[in-house]
């Protein structure tokens, strides 16, 4: 009996001096990984492996439904705050008069801490953590990009980082944007390991260039180039798209080390040209859009994003003209043949009727005619016909008077 009491006795000691060992080696604030052993209304106990357990706060794991977001069995990552009671304290992020006594040692190992935007100052938010300490957070780390309407973080709890900690923590700065960041770059990297080329994901529009939209579609942000937005020629692209907007968009190229990433909007959509023979037949007049005009022709838009060509030498009526412009303007509305289809080559060689080009040739005329001489050069060639018959009369009388010297004598 006394042989077994003093095992037991030895055998708690033992595991009292490894508890101690395990806690001495942790400092506040250290991120460690860690085994959630149990789970109940307020707690989570998690196990670090060598018979050291913690808690953390259930709370913490709670997801927008009201659920908790990890089970026995899960492993996490959390930050070392200190032993209360003979219990490690854990947490994912410090909050409340728990982490009051820790704002330094969260400043220097990073740990994320909770806030409330109490109000909006000159330059950015102040903040109050751990209950009733000040904190800044200047608007450029708020959120990822500018904000237009930064009222509305006022009044919300949220998770910051504090990057500058100065005179005994009087003068404290905060960032949501690092957070961010990093939530980012985790997305980033899960994405790295499944997104393909040719795969279609949901994204949201962040910005409007008049090259393209860029688009966030949750851990990387990329571009959509005008070119890729429809089918169809993009005049505008602020009528197509607009900031904020949820779309479907086809992945085009992924640049890992450059981190340029380019998306297909209407790879999504149907292509047209599958349905031309359905749509368009050879032979019969259709009224079209000047959609682009070359040098050696007229693309004329007959349906969507279905563009077909009316070669310059179909445009004059047999006469001849040096550009397309003569007879045709941008978004001009223009009656074409359709004189082939070649839907593999994604081609449509198209002509004007007799009576178009019958138009076009006198519109190109009175185009022509239309092309008068400056006022002034009128002006000047009766100045020039005024001088040149005075040099000839001055030459004239010149020489007659010579000859009548010449003679008299």
């Amino acid at each position: 009996m006394e042989e077994n009491k003093e095992q037991s006795e030895a055998s708690f000691a033992d595991m009292f001096e490894e508890s101690y060992t395990e806690t001495a080696q942790l400092e506040p604030g250290q991120k460690v990984e860690a085994e959630v052993v149990r789970v109940d209304k307020e707690w989570l106990f998690v196990d670090r492996g060598g018979k050291s357990e913690g808690a953390i706060a259930s709370s913490e794991f709670i997801g927008d439904d009201g659920e908790l977001t990890v089970k026995e069995g899960d492993t996490i990552e959390a930050y070392f705050l200190s032993v209360q009671n003979g219990q490690m304290l854990f947490t994912t992020k410090m909050s409340g008069s728990a982490a009051k006594g820790h704002l330094r040692e969260a400043f220097q190992a990073g740990v994320p801490m909770e806030g409330v935007v109490s109000k909006e100052v000159k330059g950015g938010f102040e903040v109050m953590i751990t209950g009733n300490t000040r904190a800044f957070c200047p608007y450029s780390q708020m959120a990822l990009r500018r904000v237009a309407d930064t009222s509305q973080f006022v009044g919300q709890t949220l998770v910051f980082r504090i990057i500058e900690f100065k005179e005994e923590g009087r003068n404290i700065i905060i960032s949501r944007r690092a957070i961010l960041e990093e939530e980012q770059e985790a997305k980033a990297e899960e994405l790295k390991q499944t997104l393909q080329v040719g795969d279609v994901i949901n994204g949201t529009i962040t910005s409007l260039q008049n090259f393209g939209a860029f688009v966030d579609v949750g851990g990387i942000e990329g571009l959509i180039p005008v070119s890729e937005i429809s089918w169809g020629r993009v005049a505008d692209i602020r009528s197509t798209l607009e900031e904020g907007q949820q779309v479907e968009v086809a992945v085009l190229k992924l640049d890992w080390e450059a981190k340029r990433f380019s998306f297909s909007l209407k790879d999504t959509q149907p292509d047209p040209w599958l349905a031309v023979e359905s749509l368009l037949h050879e032979g019969e007049c259709r009224t079209g859009q000047v959609a682009r005009i070359t040098d050696f022709g007229v693309f004329v838009t007959l349906q969507p994003g279905i563009d077909g060509l009316v070669h310059i030498s179909n445009l004059g009526a047999g006469r001849r003209i040096n550009h397309p412009r003569e007879v045709v303007g941008d978004g001009q509305d223009l009656e074409v043949r359709i004189d082939s289809i070649d839907s593999e080559n994604k081609r449509i060689s198209l002509s004007m009727p007799e009576v178009e080009q019958k138009k076009a040739a006198q519109i190109a005329k009175k185009r022509a005619g239309e092309k008068k001489e400056p006022e002034y050069r009128e002006e000047f060639n009766q100045y020039r016909k005024q001088k040149s018959a005075g040099t000839n009369s001055s030459s004239m009388g010149t020489l007659g008077d010579l000859l009548k010297a010449k003679l008299g004598k």
